[in-house]
Parts: structure tokens; C-alpha cells; sequence
């Protein structure tokens, strides 16, 4: 399956606000768990019907509910209608390839955002579409599958005298961002380090297999930067965001944001010409070996001309040849050729040919 552009011909000419998920189902059952925390107190249930979230929405806490799986559409209806979400929200929490983007609604705030993790029985990077919404007291965050990429946030919920115990959904939200630009940082150091340790490979031993392990993180590194910038485009607009949501001193840290998907997106610009010039070192050595065991065999058969014309002068079939009839023509014809091999050896280093 194609893993830059996943277009279904029946989506074609559809309403924005119908409701069609667009992606693979990866959980058989949609897992809803959720954390109501304030600065003194923390609850962490799992629930089975969206109602039981509303009690929640009364008091004065942050309500975090994470939603693992997409494909049931009656559930997310029931999330619609329970939580009042726009069927244009929905529609773009469904569409698991959609580009990274962020809007601002008449009572939320919607964005989306790629969240990348190394397969390491694949050996390649895969991808999950991360949407979350959220308002003043509540924040929404849906994955394809359960994960725990956010399981850090939840650590540091649940010990107090934390400031994210102390804050809202804004900074909540930042910190579930900054889990996820991390995990970029995380996996772009990984497939550093394996191409950083290409170049002695290259120097020692570069066999034909080291081509196809760089076109293969070519290939990963490429898939990478592909959600990367579109990413930061999103981050970037999320600092600018005028919200009503998000506090003026927590626009520091949508900053620093920035800053983390601008070294990302560096670093992934950096390891892509450090792996194009591989590829001309590979090739430039390839180049200088093809070259060195051409100038060898050239060398082998300048020398072996003259001694081959000798040769051929006395393996002709003539009557008259007089030096065949004396005694010591064989050793003087031995001789002149290793005289000539000699004397082309040292002309040869002289013009350091050799």
C-alpha cells in the first residue's frame, strides 16, 4: 500500500461533513480512558458510555479523554452528539491521512498531527494520525490504536506538585505535542546513528549490500520528512493561534514547539545530503577501483606487446632465421624481454604511473 497518497475513487466528490472513515482498523474494540485531575486530586477511570463523562465537565478540573480506534462510526456519532462536536470535526478526525493541520471552531479547537514509531522487526517507520480537540475543560485526544506513546504525560499526572496538575487543557495540550516532536527528535537520532555509521563502511568494505541499505533509509528518511514539514507548518500556526483556549503565558512553550520542529526538520534536511553524498562516495570509490584494475591491466598488456612481437618475429616458419642457429640465442632473447619488461617497470613509476 502506498504510504505517501491513499486516495479511494469512491471518496471522490463526497460532502466534507460526511461521515466515512478513511483509514485501517487497527483495534477491534474502541478503548475510552480517561484522567480528571487538579492540582489536589486525580481520578483515572476507564468508561464504557460517553455520558459518564458530563459529571466531569461540572466540576472545576482538567478532563483529559483519550479515544483509541476510529472505525466505529456509532461510537464517534455518540461522541458528537454527547460532547456537541461538529460533524466537520468528525469528519476530520476520520480521515486518518489527512494533512497535519489546526482550526479554530465557535466553541473548540481542532488539530491534527502524525505521530511516527520505529518497527523494529521491519525496520521501518510507520505512521498514526493523532487528532485532538479540546476547549477549556476538557481535551479529546483520538488514536487509530492503543499506544503508549502518551504514557509519560500520565506518569506526571499522577504525582502531585506537578504544574501540569497545577494547569489547563492548554498546557495539557503542549505537553502532549512535545511527546510527539520528541518521538520525531527520537527516531531521527535513530536512523542517525545507522547512517553516521555508514562512512567507515564505506572506507573499509563497500560491498554492493551497503547500496541498498542506504536507498532503504533514503526511502524511510524521505517518509519522514514528508510528515515532518507539514507539521511544523501546523505548530508554526498553532503559535500564532488567537484562542480563547490557550493562555498568553503558556505561548512560550507553543514557541519552544517551534523551535523543536525547526531542529527536527534541520536534522532530517542534514542526514538526506549526508546520505546523497554516501552515494558519491560509494560511487567515487567504485570509480577509483574500476580505475586502478583498468590502469592495472593496461600496464599487464603495454609490456606483453614487445615481447609478444619478438615472440611472433621468431615463431614465424622461415628457412633463414640465423640467430635459431646459434647456441645462446635462446638465453639473449630471454634476456632482451626482461630487459624491456624492466626498462618499461621504471619508465612506468617514473611517470608515476604505477
Amino acid at each position: 500500500m502506498a504510504r505517501y497518497l491513499k486516495k479511494n475513487k469512491n471518496e471522490i466528490g463526497l460532502s466534507p461533513q460526511e461521515l466515512l472513515f478513511r483509514g485501517k482498523k487497527k483495534i477491534d474494540k474502541v478503548l475510552l480512558r480517561l484522567i480528571d485531575f487538579q492540582e489536589d486530586e486525580v481520578e483515572e477511570i476507564t468508561i464504557d458510555r460517553l455520558d459518564e463523562v458530563l459529571p466531569y465537565l461540572k466540576k472545576k478540573s482538567v478532563t483529559w479523554l483519550n479515544i483509541d480506534g476510529l472505525h466505529d462510526l456509532s461510537q464517534l456519532n455518540e461522541i458528537g452528539k454527547v460532547l456537541k462536536l461538529e460533524n466537520l470535526i468528525l469528519a476530520d478526525i476520520l480521515d486518518t491521512n489527512a494533512r497535519p493541520k489546526v482550526h479554530e471552531y465557535n466553541d473548540w479547537t481542532f488539530l491534527s498531527l502524525k505521530m511516527l514509531q520505529h518497527d523494529q522487526e521491519t525496520n521501518t517507520i510507520t505512521v498514526e494520525n493523532i487528532s485532538i480537540v479540546f476547549d477549556e475543560d476538557i481535551l479529546i485526544s483520538f488514536q487509530e490504536k492503543k499506544g503508549d506513546v502518551f504514557e509519560p504525560i500520565r506518569k506526571r499526572i499522577r504525582m502531585p506538585k506537578r504544574k501540569l496538575r497545577r494547569s489547563g487543557t492548554d498546557y495539557l495540550l503542549y505537553a502532549l505535542l512535545d511527546v510527539l516532536i520528541d518521538n520525531y527528535l527520537y527516531i531521527l537520532g535513530l536512523l542517525g546513528e545507522k547512517i553516521e555509521a555508514f562512512d567507515e563502511i564505506l572506507i573499509d568494505d563497500p560491498d554492493k549490500n551497503i547500496i541498498d541499505k542506504i536507498n532503504h533509509y533514503k526511502r524511510e528518511l524521505n517518509f519522514i520528512r514528508k510528515n515532518i514539514k507539514p507539521a511544523r507548518e501546523m505548530i508554526l500556526s498553532l503559535s500564532k493561534l488567537e484562542s480563547d483556549f490557550i493562555k498568553e503565558q503558556n505561548d512560550i512553550h507553543f514557541k519552544e514547539l517551534v523551535n523543536n520542529m525547526a531542529q527536527a526538520s534541520d536534522i532530517s534536511d542534514s542526514y538526506r545530503e549526508i546520505l546523497s553524498d554516501q552515494l558519491t562516495i560509494y560511487h567515487t570509490i567504485i570509480s577509483s577501483k574500476l580505475n586502478d584494475i583498468m590502469k592495472f591491466l593496461t600496464i599487464f598488456s603495454v609490456i606483453f606487446i614487445p615481447l609478444t612481437f619478438i615472440a611472433g618475429i621468431y615463431g614465424t616458419n622461415f628457412d633463414v632465421l640465423p640467430e635459431l642457429h646459434y647456441e645462446y640465442s635462446y638465453f639473449i632473447m630471454l634476456g632482451v624481454m626482461l630487459v624491456i619488461i624492466l626498462f618499461m617497470l621504471y619508465y612506468f613509476r617514473k611517470k608515476k604511473w604505477l
